[in-house]
């Protein structure tokens, strides 16, 4: 294993940081005051900044790039090659895949998978996964599919299935999911604390 580990890390003796994974990588990058949690494994070539806190049983593959004050809950797998915000929860379940990009101050509820394969093993089209701007809540059980774009502070229902963009500043609701401007009671800010 392959590691640098910032001062004040808790990492279980039953958690990997630094796995690798072919024989030319580099270490994984842990920040200052982050907890890992048993099961838990942390591929080479990711570097993560401070206050990163895991579930038990996470995954972050190679080539992820994670930022200040990020939760990883029980059971929630990055795909690797992928890039995250500061101020991020990515609830108990989450599935993030390669090639996607989340902002600040970003909520990803229990369960929500995000995709990026539009016709998985029937065409080689290429994987392009989705952007989730800054300030974003996605609901328990939603589905984003590939190459969509939620915009800025914008609202996802629970069990909503995402097929196209969403504008900033909306809420997004049903399968396929529709937009709307937000009510007025979803109409603030993210406030994330760990």
């Amino acid at each position: 294993m392959q590691a640098e580990v910032g001062e004040s890390a808790a990492i279980s003796p039953q958690a990997t940081v630094g796995y690798e994974y072919n024989d030319d990588v580099s270490p994984t990058v842990l920040g200052t005051a982050a907890t890992v949690r048993a099961g838990t494994v942390i591929y080479c070539d990711v570097a993560i900044g401070a206050s990163f806190v895991t579930g038990h049983n996470a995954l972050v593959r190679e080539h992820t790039t994670i930022s200040d004050d990020v939760v990883l809950g029980t059971n929630a797998v990055i795909d690797g090659k992928t890039t995250i915000g500061s101020h991020v929860s990515l609830q108990t379940g989450v599935y993030v895949p390669s090639q996607t990009t989340i902002g600040d101050n970003v909520f990803l509820g229990p369960y929500a998978v995000l995709t990026n394969d539009r016709y998985p093993v029937r065409s080689d089209g290429g994987l392009a996964g989705p952007t989730i701007e800054d300030g974003v809540t996605v609901g328990a059980n939603v589905t984003v599919l590939p190459d969509v774009t939620i915009g800025e502070h914008s609202f996802v229902a629970a069990g909503a299935v995402v097929t196209t963009d969403v504008p900033p500043n909306s809420l997004a609701v049903g399968v396929p999911a529709s937009h709307e401007p937000l009510p007025p009671e979803l109409d603030t800010r993210n406030r994330l604390e760990q």
